[in-house]
């Protein structure tokens, strides 16, 4: 017996006032087991005979929290957890009604399930430092500045602070960052050159999201098909969190102490004050001078574009915000990929799969005897042209060829692994399949060849061919990894994107598409005038080798705006070179743009 128990029995005796007992598990009689702790019961609601349904205020604290043991008989009935305190006698059972006749149920509710972000979402960094928000700030001073006249080196000057506010961040965080890392951020800046270089909307759009790809794996440092998928999306989710982030530490900056960001931004106001007075000063002065300073400065013009900079401006805080807050908390896309599936048997797994190698083969074998045959064997079988036989069937082919890769990647997921035999039975079938896949992409490809010599070259054509080789990379990539292992496979496939995106946007495919209709029409093709008055300033050098009145008439819609040297391409700059020495003559041009040119070329 413990002291508390004697000191009950012996007031008991004297006659004195027995004080409340302590509360707490009860002392086990000699030769009794100890009782059990009672685990936490789960929420219950109480539901009417109406249909209606309240959730209940909870189990009862004490006894969930300490498992001490009821004090009813031990024939009693037990006590719902969260039955009233003055309820002595209500059923266990959740089902039936209780005595009050109120009509009233106990009914269980189910656990919540735990948010899917909970498991790889990292800790709450601490308030951003000094570097990290001068950084932001710089982003979205020049946000507000560059951003407003398109797109062109301004794109690689705001990645810089951008880049810079990442990496304080990260080591304020205590986060070195990894070898591929650095790879990835610099493949982004990489990317950035497109705009500079080129003028075309479509591989400049291109290129800009694939270097916010590369610029998200390089903030996670994923290794993942998962990660390198879901990467992408760690700055988007972070946005609110990085605001309220930001702004903790920039109260937290301002709030006096060494780390006082008030002389700084005094020092700042201070700078700017004096650059505008004696810049005014200056321009004034001297004609030359104001000239320089009116094409280095960006011109922030009344009326709406105010509003307009200002909505740029804070676009470009929340997303240096949001990159530095990923740089210092990641989340860890990695850890939401699914696991291995379940390993089927061998002939279950193999059986689809040899019989699809086999018709993979007999359409190869047709393939090789029609487009090497020729003209007359296409004409024979079908009656039509070799461009239209080759028109028809690239579709079909470049989606069997991506529909091949899905199937590649669930036979991989359910193979069989269970020896050496499987592993060779694996990659025997699918190396066949891959195999053949890259002659089906091969036809494909030869098919288009075959069509742009008739018809000429156009940016859809040129886009779907330059898909279909890219393809036919990550077909190889995977034969790769059956041989020498997966592990690198979702990082190479996504490098072998970006160098696509990269080489395919520095080749200027307007200006490809331009030299490539003017060879075919020197070649005694028709010209379609139209279609490349509407191709960008990348296609003026090759335009500009048309005779009068085809040139003017090709380059008169072809817009070259007098943009500020951050906004211009070096496409740009050349048309607007080209058209400054050779001016657009004034030619009717109307039968010019729908009628068949005749070749004219100089």
């Amino acid at each position: 017996m413990s002291d508390g128990v004697e000191g009950n029995e012996e007031r008991r005796r004297t006659g004195d006032a027995a004080g409340p007992e302590p509360q707490g598990v009860p002392e086990p009689r000699p030769g009794e087991p100890e009782p059990a702790a009672q685990p936490e019961p789960a929420p219950l609601v109480k539901a009417g005979t109406a249909g209606r349904t309240e959730a209940r205020a909870g189990a009862k604290t004490d006894e969930s929290a300490t498992g001490e043991a009821d004090d009813a008989a031990p024939d009693a009935p037990g006590t719902p957890a969260d039955a009233p305190p003055d309820s002595t006698d209500t059923p266990d059972d959740p089902e039936a009604p209780d005595e009050a006749g109120d009509g009233l149920r106990y009914e269980r509710l189910p656990d919540a399930p735990p948010p899917i972000l909970d498991g790889v979402r990292a800790r709450p960094p601490a308030p951003p430092g000094l570097a990290t928000l001068v950084a932001a700030a710089v982003t979205a001073l020049l946000s507000g500045l560059l951003l407003g006249d398109g797109l062109a080196v301004n794109a690689l000057i705001l990645a810089l602070p951008l880049a810079a506010g990442a990496w304080f961040a990260a080591r304020q965080a205590g986060r070195r960052p990894r070898r591929s890392s650095l790879c990835w951020g610099a493949g982004g800046l990489a990317l950035l050159a497109v705009p500079v270089w080129s003028d075309a909307e479509w591989p400049t759009l291109l290129a800009v999201l694939a270097a916010a790809g590369l610029g998200a794996l390089a903030l996670h440092g994923c290794r993942k098909w998962s990660g390198v998928l879901l990467a992408p999306l760690g700055p988007v989710l972070a946005v609110r969190r990085a605001l309220v982030w930001g702004w903790r530490g920039a109260r937290e900056r301002t709030a006096g102490g060494e780390k006082d960001l008030g002389p700084l931004l005094r020092s700042v106001l201070v700078a700017v004050v004096l650059l505008v007075v004696f810049g005014g000063l200056f321009a004034a002065a001297d004609r030359a001078f104001a000239d320089l300073l009116g094409s280095l400065v960006p011109d922030v013009d009344g009326g709406s574009g105010v509003p307009w900079r200002l909505f740029l401006a804070v676009l470009g805080l929340a997303a240096a915000l949001a990159v530095a807050h990923t740089a210092a908390a990641p989340t860890r896309w990695d850890g939401l990929g699914p696991g291995p599936g379940r390993p089927r048997g061998r002939v279950e797994w193999a059986l689809p799969l040899v019989l699809l190698d086999l018709l993979f083969a007999a359409f190869v074998a047709v393939q090789a005897a029609v487009l090497l045959r020729g003209e007359d064997v296409v004409r024979a079988s079908n009656g039509l042209t070799y461009s239209e036989y080759a028109r028809e069937g690239f579709w079909q082919l470049l989606f069997a060829t991506v529909l091949t890769l899905a199937v590649i990647s669930v036979a991989v997921r359910v193979a069989p692994r269970s020896g050496p035999r499987d592993l060779l039975l694996v990659r025997a079938v699918l190396g066949t399949l891959g195999l053949l896949t890259l002659v089906v992409v091969a036809s494909a490809v030869r098919r288009m060849d075959l069509y742009m010599g008739e018809y000429g070259l156009t940016r859809l054509r040129l886009s779907v061919v330059a898909m279909e080789l890219w393809l036919g990379a990550v077909v190889l990539l995977i034969l790769a990894a059956g041989v020498f292992g997966a592990r690198l496979l979702p990082r190479a496939v996504l490098a072998s994107a970006a160098v696509a995106v990269l080489a395919f946007g520095l080749a200027s495919p307007d200006k490809l598409i331009a030299e490539s209709n003017l060879d075919a029409h020197r070649d005694g093709r028709t010209l379609d005038l139209r279609y490349l008055a509407g191709l960008s300033a990348d296609a003026v050098p090759a335009l500009d080798r048309l005779d009068e009145p085809l040139r003017s008439c090709a380059l008169r819609s072809i817009a070259v705006p007098d943009a500020p040297w951050y906004a211009t391409s070096l496409s740009q700059a050349r048309a607007h070179d080209i058209l400054t020495a050779r001016p657009v003559r004034n030619h009717p041009c109307r039968d010019l743009l729908t009628d068949d040119i005749s070749p004219s070329v100089r």
